[in-house]
């Protein structure tokens, strides 16, 4: 999709926890940055014409036996270069400069003391004396910086915690500016891409979706194209989308497999089926699914089983639609990131995706439009198309649905269990206007039984334990403070309400060392 893009940034990769964020970070200007792996070929930078480089940080030390490196021509490309952290000391190291271990390992804030502002570090302190709080991850640190480079700022741990070329665009920082815990990050990145590097800002959603719109129209020419839909934002983004470019000639296929949430079919077939005009087959496979799981606890299994169905059904309808071409697919750009790995080329896509093994038994050729977006900028692209508030922010949903949500066997009662304490539990974070702040919330069906009191009768009934967390990318995340009257009224309403439930418990769990879902 280079059509489209305008100035841009890219990112080399040294296996930093942060990659992403930097790219995230860059875009929020409205510049399109990527992301590589460190080891790209110089010539393949140079295709892209960027107008300027990130070196990503990374867990090595640049003086180790397989510490990752890029090819040392990247510094004279003849475009500024801004190391960060890790690659920072490989900028350094690769100059003649000498790098070592810190004699205590710096990690978290820090005062930063800026003793050059320049072009990075313009009107970053405003004038203050005290300096600026910045986020410290490392072990090793700069201790001679190489010919050619002066330090421009320091902290009281490391003298040169900054670091600039005399005669060229060349910045080192030994922080990490792309954090929220380096509050003046968004400006040191502002100045490099702008100040320094002379990008435009212009990456907009609706640059995207024009650009999109053209690129599967030319692909796709006058072949037919199926689309997997799930409910979920990345597929129904991906088949509203398809569908602007190429109309009829697109089916969409929206398997319902007895594992889903509330009202969640009839939600997709109104508003894509009649809404959108999508060409919309909704197939009724609950039958099929719940008899395959019968007996069935063991988690792995049942995911296995219900990836296995979802292709053998998915399969069955798109031979019926008949001289199919194309298979369109929701992938995002960490999908696609995360599936690179950084010591050797190996580009092969993760299999998590719902219709893995499809294109190559079918002969399907993929379009994956979102592979470039993150999940934020997937949701704007929702709201420019004109999707409903409640579909562009509904919440992660996991494929093998609400199956994983029950500990032990999937009986059609368990599911209605679940489900109903599901919906009351989305009910009420809507009507607190919590719904959006949260990155998933759902309700678990425990295999345990406990007693309890209902009117004057002892009762022996199910335990629902309830999840609600916040996060930015499902990598780490905090379970969400409720206040406690909200809690207690969710409580009473899925004892008063739900058939069979005698205890509503709250998971206050992080990730880690917990997951997110509880299989």
């Amino acid at each position: 999709m280079a059509h489209h893009r305008g100035d841009q940034i890219a990112v080399l990769d040294f296996g930093s926890q942060y990659t992403q964020l930097i790219a995230r970070r860059i875009r929020e200007l409205k510049v399109y940055c990527q992301i590589l792996p460190c080891h790209t070929p110089l010539a393949t930078i140079a295709d892209l014409r960027p107008r300027g480089l990130v070196l990503s940080g990374g867990p090595s030390s640049v003086y180790a036996d397989d510490a990752p490196l890029c090819e040392s021509g990247v510094l004279s490309l003849g475009i500024p270069v801004l190391g960060i952290c890790y690659g920072m000391q490989w900028m350094a190291h690769q100059a003649g400069g000498r790098v070592e271990a810190s004699s205590d390992r710096e990690y978290g804030f820090a005062r930063l003391h800026v003793d050059e502002e320049g072009d990075l570090f313009a009107g970053i302190t405003d004038g203050a004396q005290e300096g600026i709080t910045v986020w410290m991850s490392h072990g090793d640190r700069v201790a001679k910086l190489p010919a050619g480079y002066r330090a421009i700022a320091h902290t009281s741990n490391s003298p040169i915690a900054a670091m600039k070329h005399s005669g060229l665009p060349l910045y080192g920082l030994q922080f990490h500016p792309e954090v929220a815990h380096t509050p003046k990050g968004k400006e040191i990145l502002r100045n490099f891409v702008f100040r320094i590097c002379g990008c435009r800002p212009t990456w907009q959603i609706a640059s995207f979706i024009g650009a999109a719109v053209a690129e599967i129209r030319g692909a796709v020419g006058d072949s037919r194209v199926i689309c997997a839909l799930s409910g979920g934002v990345d597929s129904t983004v991906t088949g509203v989308l398809v569908k602007r470019a190429i109309g009829n000639q697109l089916t969409c296929i929206f398997v319902d497999n007895g594992l889903l949430r509330k009202g969640e079919a009839e939600e997709v077939v109104a508003t894509l089926g009649e809404r959108f005009e999508l060409d919309l087959r909704v197939v009724d496979a609950s039958e099929r699914f719940l008899t395959k799981l019968r007996g069935v606890v063991d988690p792995e299994e049942k995911r296995r089983i219900i990836g296995r169905e979802f292709i053998a059904v998915f399969e069955e309808e798109a031979r019926k639609i008949g001289r199919v071409s194309y298979l369109a697919q929701g992938t995002l750009y960490p999908d696609v990131i995360e599936s690179i790995s950084l010591r050797g080329p190996s580009a092969t896509i993760k299999s998590h995706h719902n219709v893995g093994a499809l294109p190559e038994r079918m002969g399907l050729k993929l379009i994956e439009p979102l592979r470039e977006l993150f999940k934020d900028e997937v949701r704007l692209v929702g709201e420019a198309l004109g999707l409903p508030e409640e579909l562009v922010w509904r919440h992660p949903f996991p494929g093998p649905g609400l199956a994983v949500r029950i500990v032990g066997e999937v009986t059609p009662e368990r599911l209605a269990v679940v489900r109903e304490a599901d919906a009351v539990l989305n009910a009420e974070l809507r009507a607190a206007n919590l719904y959006r702040e949260a990155w998933q919330s759902f309700a678990v069906l425990l295999p345990v039984k406990t007693v309890g009191v209902m009117g004057d009768r002892r009762t022996f009934e199910n335990v629902v334990a309830l999840r609600v967390v916040t996060s930015v990318d499902a990598m780490t995340a905090d379970w969400m403070d409720l206040p406690a009257e909200l809690l207690g009224r969710i409580s009473n309403r899925i004892i008063n309400e739900v058939k069979g439930v005698n205890r509503v418990v709250y998971d206050i769990s992080s990730k880690p060392p917990s997951t997110i879902e509880w299989e």
